[in-house]
């Protein structure tokens, strides 16, 4: 492969060959696009990370972002740092419009206008997925998704403001859908979301009303599969929904959503009044895998070689949850944190040994470390193997695990000191609403 230099200027429309060092394009800063760079540290060549954000999120607990737990800094860290920790990095801040195969470059828009061409001698695409309304994307206005910090506060936002506006009304039949909650999908998010909301509601905000009675919060968990967490073996799936029962979680499954606006939705030819309606179901792909030239799945992810490759493009990897990656047994791998994180440090590496001459000959193979959900306070699941496990001990686990799996040590610090709190008061630190910036004089005019 021709190097390409290795400061990323304007003018490189198509970036020449030098004598400079191969460049690494990595495009997304989650999980399994940090873990490539991070595997790529001792690399010479020149790694260039590329996301539209300023941060890395860590996924998993971005619900307890959204039900007042934690706030986002506690769980975000800032993708800048990776340039100080690793000197063969460099981040840019711009989304990726444009791939070039045939020229080897990127476009990328930059944040304050303007088109940024970046030439790349091994391309990594790890831009994650975003939601999918199933042909139904009128829903989005009144259903947000949980995918990024800016949807977790809006959501945050959403939920303590239809308490505060319950505490106002006099009708009857409006303060309960003000003080109706509906998630739309029963996997792993839906689920801890729906707990951690019923926590809120009934232990939280107790006492802090005169007007309304939190404890009479409906919560309305609905999917259309024939139970919560079909990705878990059954018996845990049935400890999960008994206990999501006894925490007031009202859940209908086997229900297809037929509409959803600003007054509810429509599940199964009944109406369920709520002023917030959140969407939990449901996963696509982003655009840019359907850019590379490869096949792509249903859901618009990569269909990637055994070395995670596009195939027919050599140097051009997809990881995390833009790629189908199959295993062994032909099972797919999940799409959870841990695969992308195996994924990006195995491409990593493997780049970094084919820059010495190595060639590729182990194939990617994902070690299993068991899945997990956390359903409210003493309460978990595990699921590895054979192995399953539930209740307050696999909660400790599940706990200590997470703690550990930040990406900083103040985001741990913060997190485990926010959890003790939480643990033994019930209380959540996070429970403010944004005010809405005040009109200008020309839109007021």
């Amino acid at each position: 492969m021709n190097a390409v230099p290795a400061e990323i200027k304007p003018e490189e429309a198509t970036a020449t060959a030098t004598a400079a060092r191969p460049r690494v394009v990595i495009v997304g800063g989650g999980f399994a696009g940090v873990a490539a760079a991070r595997a790529l540290r001792r690399a010479d060549a020149d790694v260039v990370l590329i996301d539209r954000r300023n941060h890395h999120i860590f996924q998993p607990l971005l619900y307890q972002v959204a039900t007042a737990v934690l706030s986002p800094a506690e769980i975000a860290a800032p993708l800048r740092q990776l340039e100080a920790e690793q000197q063969n990095l460099r981040v840019l801040l711009a989304e990726v419009t444009g791939v070039s195969l045939a020229d080897r470059t990127i476009e990328a828009s930059l944040p304050r206008g303007g088109v940024r061409t970046v030439a790349f001698d091994y391309l990594v695409v790890a831009t994650g997925m975003r939601p999918n309304y199933f042909g139904h994307d009128e829903f989005a206005p009144h259903a947000p998704a949980l995918k990024t910090l800016g949807d977790a506060e809006s959501i945050r936002a959403k939920i303590l403001s239809a308490f505060e506006a319950a505490a106002t009304v006099e009708d009857v039949a409006e303060r309960a859908r003000l003080m109706t909650f509906v998630l739309v999908g029963a996997g792993p998010t839906g689920v801890e979301l729906a707990a951690s909301l019923a926590q809120l509601a009934r232990v939280t905000l107790r006492g802090n009303f005169r007007q309304i009675d939190p404890s009479r919060t409906r919560i309305v968990l609905i999917d259309a599969v024939d139970r919560v967490l079909p990705t878990f073996a059954e018996p845990l799936a049935r400890g999960v929904a008994s206990r999501l029962f006894k925490l007031g979680v009202e859940v209908r499954t086997g229900v297809k959503v037929e509409a959803v606006d600003e007054q509810g939705v429509v599940a199964g030819g009944v109406r369920i009044p709520s002023a917030t309606v959140i969407w939990t179901a449901g996963v696509a792909a982003s655009p840019l895998p359907k850019l590379l030239g490869g096949e792509t799945d249903r859901a618009g992810r990569a269909l990637v070689d055994p070395f995670l490759r596009v195939v027919g493009q050599p140097g051009v990897f997809v990881v995390g949850d833009a790629a189908t990656v199959k295993q062994a047994d032909g099972r797919p791998v999940p799409g959870v944190a841990q695969p992308a994180i195996q994924e990006g440090h195995y491409v990593g590496g493997l780049i970094a040994n084919e820059l010495k001459g190595e060639e590729a000959r182990r194939p990617f193979r994902y070690f299993d470390r068991g899945n997990m959900a956390v359903v409210g306070k003493n309460y978990a699941i595990l699921e590895r193997g054979g192995v399953r496990m539930s209740g307050v001990l696999t909660w400790f686990v599940w706990a200590a695990i997470h703690i550990l799996a930040l990406p900083q040590l103040q985001n741990r610090l913060r997190v485990q000191r926010q959890w003790l709190w939480s643990y033994f008061t019930g209380q959540r630190a996070s429970r403010l609403i944004p005010e809405t910036p005040p009109a200008s004089a020309a839109e007021r005019s």
